[in-house]
């Protein structure tokens, strides 16, 4: 299933290691991920958790006006947000919206991509079964593969065609791979590229969020613990449980294994995150966990890899860690949050869904309430008691 994720080869995150994906990894890394470069986007950044803060904030209040109920599928603002985020980075604009057509197609569609391709099929053991496509999972993700690559090469064509029109934007990422392409080096297919970038940024955003959001609905006291409460989110559920799958250059043996070479190889993150001989109560949330220890998810600790390790490591771990916290500080900060059809934190389903990336296997519904209208009620509650 992850070979129709690959188109040329032009994958940073599942493409072999060879030059060519080098090349990739460095250009990403030099003109996308320093920390120079993060540091000059946080207007941007802070542009796009902004709109959607006004987005949910203009949605429940159009929902009040209806008489309709003010619940919302959070997930899919903070997929809009994220994606909006690597349209600025990509393509210089503002892609979606929380009310377009292509916004929800294209949350719909994703979501169903991550779940194909992370499903056990049979033709990956039984090869002479691959062209049969016997639980017909191959057809069900091209064609939903196919809707979301159509939307999202649609952005970056007319980007392009922009681009040879002369129109004067600030420089994005696409000017860097155009420009890359006219010196006459290796390439195999820019707009696959771009595309991936939109997937991955996006998908894994919205994810870690919900389970955030998630686990400090059910935990109320962790609310209180925000900050620690991150490492504890992406220790119990890392947005890809297995990682990005790997690929043995070589014969290995790894604690007594035998590892053929160019097998395929999957880190479990989410087992490791729920390992007793690493953590004490591993299951339970506890943040305050992470207080007096030197842990970090940043690879240098194999107890927490929820962005990998190595050379292999999510090139966007950094811009990754920014959005996610200003967006959960925002989501917090801005909004009283409460449960729906008098769900109580000790009986939210926390459980998982299968897939390249882990999402709740009941999306989080929730009402947002603002911190405004809270603290009016507050102090005309005071005031009666006052009286």
């Amino acid at each position: 299933m992850y070979s129709l994720l690959i188109t040329n080869e032009a994958s940073l995150a599942v493409g072999n290691f060879r030059p060519y994906w080098r090349m990739l990894r460095r250009l990403c890394s030099v003109e996308l991920m320093t920390n120079k470069r993060i540091n000059e986007t946080a207007s941007i950044r802070r542009k796009c958790v902004d709109q959607m803060i006004r987005s949910i904030e203009d949605d429940v209040a159009a929902a009040k006006a209806r008489g309709e109920s003010r619940e919302l599928n959070l997930p899919h603002y903070m997929f809009l947000m994220s994606f909006n985020l690597v349209g600025n980075l990509m393509l210089s604009r503002d892609l979606l919206d929380s009310q377009c057509k292509e916004g929800h197609e294209l949350f719909q569609a994703m979501d169903k991509v991550m779940g194909w391709a992370g499903k056990p099929n049979i033709a990956d053991f039984l090869p002479f079964l691959k062209w049969l496509d016997p639980q017909e999972m191959k057809r069900n993700m091209s064609r939903d593969l196919g809707r979301a690559m159509e939307i999202v090469a649609g952005f970056v064509k007319e980007r392009i065609e922009e681009h040879k029109l002369g129109k004067e934007k600030a420089k994005d990422f696409l000017d860097v791979l155009l420009e890359h392409e006219g010196d006459g080096k290796e390439w195999h297919g820019k707009i696959p590229y771009e595309k991936e970038m939109f997937f991955w940024g996006s998908e894994t955003t919205s994810t870690t969020v919900e389970w955030f959001m998630a686990e400090l609905l059910s935990n109320p006291e962790a609310m209180r613990k925000v900050k620690e409460e991150l490492n504890e989110t992406l220790t119990l559920h890392p947005a890809l449980p297995l990682l990005i799958p790997r690929n043995a250059l070589q014969d290995t043996n790894f604690m007594g294994c035998h590892i053929p070479r160019d097998s395929q190889v999957f880190v479990n993150a989410w087992a490791i995150g729920r390992d007793p001989d690493s953590w004490e109560d591993p299951l339970a949330c506890k943040p305050e966990r992470f207080l007096k220890s030197n842990i970090d998810y940043k690879g240098q600790n194999f107890e927490l890899i929820p962005f990998g390790s190595g050379r292999r490591i999510c090139v966007g771990i950094t811009l990754a860690h920014r959005v996610v916290t200003l967006g959960l500080a925002s989501l917090i900060h801005n909004f009283d949050w409460e449960l729906v059809n008098n769900v109580i934190p000790d009986t939210l389903d926390m459980s998982e869904r299968i897939g390249i990336t882990m999402r709740k296997l009941v999306p989080l519904i929730i009402i947002p309430k603002n911190v405004k209208e809270c603290l009016e009620m507050h102090l005309v509650l005071v005031m009666y008691s006052l009286n």
